[in-house]
């Protein structure tokens, strides 16, 4: 009892390892400065076979067509339409981690919030490529803009497609500049390092003439908390615009107002298990173990069965609203989603996104970082195949004559891969080039920061002391 009351009037530190300002400096642009490793090298290697592999399949999908796919009728939506809401969902964590955190004086996102600012503009990069190339006349891609066509006429706005364009550029936008925001003081300290002319003009160039000056972080702080209140709404509205992909529809299963606020908990769900699955072997590898801290990754486990609840609330309500509707169309949809010919999808995505995330109930599984790495790509996995059950409910629809069973081809694997491949290529980038740790964030919440640190000291001086 003493012991936790203790917690509670002095928490854990968020940078572990005894580190001062300095040593905080070395910890992180050490994994920039010095050469690249064997391991970085090979894993930027495949990455960038898997990044050829989408180039190779979207140019023989220019050449050849959306033939090449597994699509048929009625399933006139197939793995593009999936992977696209993936990958969307994949980037909400960063805004989340970042914007919402910072706003609410969160002080253990300064650890985590570059990593997944960075994972937010590569996951919306690779999703922004499936709405050009399944959209079946490719050169006609540009009508997804809002600019006139060759016909005279604007682009049909009552499409949720549109709507999506919109969306997710809007939130790539905000994003990409919050992210460079907060980089900025980091930029300068690389290039006051720079052993080189090239570095040290590239990092003065992007630190955009950065002195350190009160002046500069008066206005640094100001345009943050800007960018953190102009993104905050984004975290709500591009996945729910998302959802209207779907929600819009006549399509039984579809046309549910539910699928909003499930589409934001799934979304936050999927992408702070991304997070985890990027940041607990990188912790590792580069040595940021007194920086991403055990503290951190049980409090985003936490977020992970909050949300992992909140989805799995929304998969038995949608049965009720089927049941309660007393459509026979409705019913049929998701009688037909657990026992028919998608059965094994449907309980492969309820195991991963349902099961899984009730294990972090317990405290030895929240702060088990081997267990929370496993069961972060579970719950991956299962928010993949979320999106893919909802996509094949159109399999069978009003009419039992065009009922038609969907089955990938190796095209549409290989876009799937390839899109991980353009993923890891520039994310692996970002961890060699860019600091991966927000250095002068972490610094403000190291216990010299705080004005009331001798107090806080002399705690844990005691506490050691009786250790």
């Amino acid at each position: 009892m003493a012991q936790s009351m203790n917690d509670t009037i002095f928490p854990p530190p968020l940078v572990e390892g005894g580190h001062s300002f300095g040593s905080i400096t070395d910890a992180v642009c050490r994994i920039v400065e010095e050469k690249p490793t064997v391991g970085w090298l090979a894993a930027f290697g495949v990455a960038n076979i898997g990044a050829l592999m989408l180039l190779v399949s979207i140019a023989w999908l220019i050449w050849e067509g959306t033939g090449i796919w597994g699509l048929n009728n009625p399933v006139g939506w197939g793995w593009a339409i999936v992977n696209f809401v993936f990958w969307v969902g994949i980037g909400h964590a960063g805004t989340l981690i970042s914007a919402i955190l910072f706003l609410f004086r969160q002080k253990w996102r300064t650890a985590i919030n570059r990593f997944a600012e960075a994972m937010t503009i590569f996951a919306v990069i690779c999703a922004l490529v499936f709405p050009g190339i399944h959209v079946g006349r490719i050169w006609a891609a540009y009508w997804m803009l809002p600019l006139p066509n060759q016909m005279g006429m604007w682009p049909n706005f009552r499409s949720p497609l549109l709507w999506d364009v919109f969306a997710v550029s809007t939130y790539f936008t905000v994003s990409l500049l919050f992210w460079y925001v907060g980089l900025v003081p980091d930029m300068a300290t690389l290039r006051d390092r720079a052993k080189n002319k090239i570095a040290f003009w590239a990092y003065g160039m992007l630190s955009l003439g950065w002195r350190g000056a009160n002046r500069h972080w008066s206005n640094y702080e100001r345009a943050y908390l800007l960018l953190a209140a102009l993104a905050t709404p984004l975290v709500l509205s591009v996945h729910t615009i998302v959802s209207f992909d779907f929600a819009v529809s006549i399509i039984p299963g579809w046309h549910t107002t539910i699928f909003p606020p499930y589409f934001v908990a799934g979304a936050i769900f999927s992408g702070f298990a991304m997070v985890l699955t990027l940041a607990v072997p990188s912790r590792k590898i580069f040595g940021l173990e007194d920086f991403i801290t055990v503290r951190h990754i049980e409090n985003m486990n936490k977020i992970i069965l909050v949300t992992g609840t909140m989805v799995g609330y929304a998969y038995a309500m949608e049965f009720f609203i089927a049941w309660y509707s007393a459509s026979p169309y409705e019913g049929f949809a998701f009688v037909n989603r657990a026992f028919g010919p998608y059965s094994w999808a449907y309980w492969i995505m309820v195991s991963c996104n349902v099961i899984t995330p009730q294990f972090f109930w317990f405290k030895k599984i929240r702060t088990n970082v081997t267990m929370t790495f496993i069961l972060s790509i579970f719950v991956n996995i299962g928010m993949w195949f979320e999106r893919f059950v909802i996509t094949m409910s159109l399999h069978r629809d009003y009419l039992p004559s065009s009922w038609d069973y969907y089955a990938p081809t190796i095209w549409d694997m290989t876009t799937f891969i390839g899109s991980f491949g353009l993923f890891f290529t520039l994310f692996l980038l970002f961890l060699k080039f860019l600091p991966a740790v927000a250095i002068a964030e972490v610094k403000g919440v190291l216990p010299q920061a705080d004005p009331h640190w001798e107090g806080y000291h002399a705690h844990h001086a005691e506490e050691a002391s009786h250790g």
